[in-house]
């Protein structure tokens, strides 16, 4: 999909397969759908004074062949209400989804969209507004390739979708190259999605340990970062018992893969300024480490899962898929910020050498832990990692896993769950995830679960009992990520969909973006 942005006097005049206009349903024209109001002699303002157009945010109003306007389409998109003024941030997002579809199916060849300043949320900028704009419509039409019986037949349906999409701003609108980054960047970020969506959707039998190492190595060799990837031999040297322990049932072997993005050099002195960041003996700012959950498969091992909706465990890797496609992002973005990735590769399954319930372990750190249940195991590969993090003496750490039902049930299926040991990078994140519209809600990380965890038999116990699951589980990583500011993202319910529409999401690949973003650019805020 290409993007471009169109400077217009007269959107009515526009020749473009398609044109889509926000609209306000209690009558009020934004600037460009009052011109080609008055170009139709009112036409679109009598639908909607007719009720043709839902007043919730999202609905959208399909028009062809508009008498005095140039475009072969017109897709009016509501925005809800003008009397609370501008749409908040989630109409205006309804709305560019509702268009991004629309787009997606539509046998136009190319479009364009009508972006009117007294139409954007509050507080927030054009920038802002091109980035989410881009990244939304080119998700949009992200299908998975599915291996399906390839069927030629005779008058098969042509593609559909716009493949160029113009961006059409009031030629009032001050060149700047920011909006045209900004383009860039929404879609760069869709790119990563699209990658980290291939991954999730994959079998099992496709998406290995070893096919996720091949993918961050491809992207090593095409973006030309650092990528390394280490065996089981390599990890026993270094200690990784709990890691290990989880690949013990798994024929397939597992892969710990390191990502190392250095996007500061030749860049000038602009990162070096970032606010958040500390700094290095040799006065480098220190990177930012991103863990990513990589169970390609988990059964539940000996504590094997109940049999319904176990295929879609195929999604526990998600939290791994997210990190090598904000890679993908950040290098096609050419952000100047060091990031390091780190993914702890394996299945976890019920073979005859497994680890069982009650074993003790000893972790990379020293400390011991009794596995109570195996099918809390994700933990147990990203404590390993955490330790392993301490290397690249980070800023920060962020982990991004699937890691717990608990979380499901504590928030739903809307926020991801946000556990921090640093009350500064849990408000970053948050204002990052609202921005991108990824939001995330934290839970409290208190002493007093710590005491849920003890043993008899080891220095913790891999579960806490049957309440406060979500948080239990972040006591348990706290103690491997004490050396740095560290941030947990519980996405167990919101890394993919599940029913009719069953499919990876992608998230929280967007707050991520949003986050390194803003580091890039110094630690301000996106607006």
């Amino acid at each position: 999909m290409e993007f471009t942005i169109k400077k217009i006097t007269s959107p009515e005049k526009l020749q473009t397969g398609i044109l889509v206009l926000g609209v306000f349903t209690d009558g009020k024209l934004p600037p460009s759908s009052r011109a080609v109001d008055e170009a139709s002699q009112g036409r679109l303002a009598r639908l909607i004074a007719h009720g043709e157009l839902d007043a919730k945010p999202g609905a959208a109003l399909l028009l062809h062949g508009l008498a005095g306007v140039a475009a072969e389409r017109v897709l009016l998109v509501s925005l809800g209400q003008s009397d609370s003024g501008a749409p908040g941030d989630k109409a205006w997002r309804d709305a560019f989804a509702a268009a991004g579809k629309a787009l997606a199916a539509t046998p136009a060849k190319d479009g364009a969209i009508a972006l009117d300043g007294e139409t954007l949320p509050p507080g927030r900028g054009l920038d802002w507004a091109l980035r989410q704009a881009s990244r939304i419509i080119a998700d949009s039409a992200y299908r998975f390739d599915a291996p399906r019986t390839e069927k030629k037949e005779k008058g098969a349906k042509k593609e559909r979708g716009a493949r160029k999409i113009a961006f059409a701003l009031s030629a009032a609108t001050v060149a700047d190259r920011a909006l045209e980054d900004a383009v860039r960047q929404g879609q760069a970020i869709a790119e990563g999605m699209a990658l980290a969506k291939d991954l999730g959707n994959l079998g099992a039998n496709i998406c290995t340990p070893a096919h996720l190492a091949d993918a961050a190595g491809a992207l090593g060799k095409q973006f030309k970062f650092k990528v390394d990837i280490l065996e089981r031999e390599d990890m026993e040297k270094l200690g990784m018992g709990a890691f290990l322990a989880v690949a013990r049932g798994a024929r397939r072997s597992p892969k710990f893969i390191v990502m190392q993005y250095h996007g500061r050099h030749g860049r000038g002195d602009k990162a070096h300024k970032d606010k958040n960041a500390d700094k290095d003996k040799n006065g480098r700012p220190r990177p930012v480490a991103l863990v990513g959950k990589g169970i390609t498969f988990d059964s539940g091992g000996i504590s094997l899962k109940p049999g319904a909706e176990m295929d879609e465990m195929k999604y526990d890797m998600c939290g791994a898929a997210s990190v090598i496609g904000a890679f993908k992002a950040i290098a096609r973005m050419e952000l100047p910020i060091d990031v390091v990735g780190i993914v702890p590769a394996t299945e976890n399954m019920p073979g005859s050498d497994a680890t069982r319930p009650g074993d003790v372990v000893r972790s990379m750190s020293g400390q011991t832990i009794e596995i109570l249940n195996t099918d809390a195991e994700g933990r147990l590969i990203l404590c390993d990692a955490l330790t392993y993090a301490e290397r690249f003496k980070p800023d920060c750490v962020i982990d991004i896993a699937t890691l717990t039902g608990a979380c499901i049930v504590a928030l739903g299926k809307i926020p991801s769950g946000l556990l921090a040991n640093d009350d500064a990078l849990a408000e970053e994140l948050a204002q990052c995830g609202a921005a991108a519209g990824d939001p995330v809600w934290r839970l409290p990380l208190w002493e007093e679960y710590q005491d849920l965890l003890k043993s008899n038999f080891a220095d913790m116990a891999n579960i806490g009992g049957r309440f406060g699951g979500a948080i239990t589980a972040a006591a348990f990583l706290s103690r491997f990520a004490k050396a740095y500011k560290w941030a947990h993202l519980d996405i167990a319910g919101t890394a993919w969909v599940s029913g009719e529409a069953k499919g990876s999401t992608a998230r929280p690949l967007p707050l991520l973006a949003e986050f390194l973003l803003a580091r890039a650019a110094g630690g301000e805020q996106p607006h």
